[in-house]
């Protein structure tokens, strides 16, 4: 027998050792839940864990992001509901001063009240805010700015898929449009065509005088009904007939505008050989959603609506500063909402004057415009709303989903660790009752020495 050496107790040691520290890691795991302590446990299933975790952190903050988000454009659209709310009460009062059983003081009371009006929806559009961040002055919206001077008219629902950079777009305006000489001689309220060669061109219509005597409203019959079809509209302002250009025809041309200056005589005044002309603003053709010829880049949603010079070419700059909402966990994972500038101005109602039963009666269908416009923004405000809150919804199930992942590869298993806990727990107790019976065999060497 060998005392020097005691290799059986040194066995039992070495099992009680290993046994002690498998029942250390079960009590750590037991007592924090986690199958993945350190690196140790787990190398690459802590590396996919951490990974995961920074998922479901993220997820959950774009799902904050989300939220936050749908204030602010609920407090933007409830902004507008009550900007509607003045557009529809301007109309009343447009259609109350153009009615003739009010006289010309009558008018300007009602004017005063559109006054306040106005200035309430600049205001509105001024001052709405979140955050300290003002929402209705067109500063996260989409504009474009033309080299000609041309005006550019961006849809608002269409502004989304309108991309910042440069187009070039070529805007012929066309030729002025002249009747030959007329001979015209007022008496009164009357004005009389003399001349046989009493024809107006616009575009492809031609309205046509006969010889006779004409009253100012006749004439505005008269010239209505023949341009019906080209989008032209005739009305009266004082002793001068003013005809405008209410939009494009439906084969997409401009049609002509300006001041048709044979009638354009005061009452009681008398004239001879006025040319009659109209100035066109423009013949501008559709492609990719622009009123003009795009031979660089493609836009959507945009419409020129007129130009300085015939035939002058355009770049068209588009500029965008859309509010960018972070709706991932991760880079470029960001939804970009646009809201216009709603004030007065951009509505097209800050110079909108009752004092007139005819001007009055033209505010209607400018307030209408207004309406629209302004009904177009809200429901593209609503649609991003209902957007977001499906992506709250997915974003609540993503995290929810790698969370279940995660938690496989890092949470403990409670009940089988118990089970290792109570084996490793009797084995190192078996362990040290092997290691004392271990010890007890080099005494039997006593004996020997007797």
């Amino acid at each position: 027998m060998r005392i020097n050496h005691n290799i059986a107790a040194l066995n039992t040691y070495n099992k009680l050792s290993a046994n002690t520290a498998a029942t250390s890691k079960s009590l750590e795991k037991l007592s924090s839940g986690l199958k993945i302590n350190r690196a140790g446990d787990n190398a690459a299933g802590l590396a996919i864990s951490e990974k995961m975790r920074g998922q479901i952190s993220g997820l959950n903050t774009a799902s904050s992001n989300a939220s936050d988000g749908i204030s602010l454009i609920q407090t933007a659209e409830g902004a507008l509901n009550e900007t509607h709310s003045i557009l529809q009460r301007m109309r009343e009062l447009a259609v109350q001063s153009s009615n003739d059983t009010n006289q010309g003081t009558d008018r300007d009371e009602i004017q005063k009240e559109v006054e306040q009006l106005k200035a309430e929806i600049t205001r509105i559009s001024d001052q709405t805010e979140f955050n300290k961040k003002k929402l209705l002055t067109g500063e996260f919206g989409t504009s474009a700015s033309s080299s000609s001077g041309a005006t550019i008219k961006i849809d608002s629902v269409l502004s989304d898929d309108i991309s910042a950079g440069t187009a070039t777009a070529t805007v012929t305006v066309a030729a002025t449009k002249s009747a030959t000489a007329a001979t015209t001689n007022t008496s009164g309220a009357t004005t009389t065509i003399t001349d046989a060669n009493n024809t107006l061109v616009l575009n492809d219509t031609a309205i046509k005088f006969t010889n006779g005597a004409y009253s100012q409203q006749q004439l505005l019959d008269h010239i209505n009904e023949y341009s019906k079809d080209t989008g032209v509209t005739a009305r009266a302002s004082g002793g001068i007939i003013i005809m405008e250009a209410n939009d494009y025809g439906s084969d997409n041309k401009a049609v002509a505008t300006g001041t048709f200056a044979t009638v354009a005589l005061a009452v009681g005044a008398a004239s001879t050989g006025q040319n009659s002309t109209v100035t066109g603003i423009g013949t501008i053709t559709w492609e990719d959603g622009i009123k003009g010829t795009v031979t660089d880049g493609t836009f959507k949603g945009m419409k020129i609506t007129a130009g300085t010079t015939s035939g002058n070419t355009s770049t068209i700059s588009i500029t965008k500063n859309d509010l960018d909402f972070q709706i991932g966990a991760n880079e470029g994972q960001q939804m970009s909402i646009s809201l216009q500038n709603m004030s007065a101005e951009s509505l097209g109602v800050a110079d909108v004057d009752l004092s007139s039963s005819s001007q009055a009666s033209a505010a209607i269908t400018t307030i209408d415009s207004a309406i629209a416009s302004v009904s177009s923004e809200r429901a593209k405000m609503g649609a991003y709303q209902n957007r977001l809150e499906h992506t709250i919804n997915n974003l609540g199930t993503s995290s929810e989903n790698l969370s279940s992942a995660e938690s496989r590869i890092r949470d403990v298993d409670m009940a089988k660790e118990m089970m290792e806990f109570t084996k490793n727990n009797i084995l190192s107790q078996a362990a040290q009752s092997m290691l004392a019976q271990a010890n007890q065999q080099p005494q039997g060497v006593l004996q020997l020495l007797q």
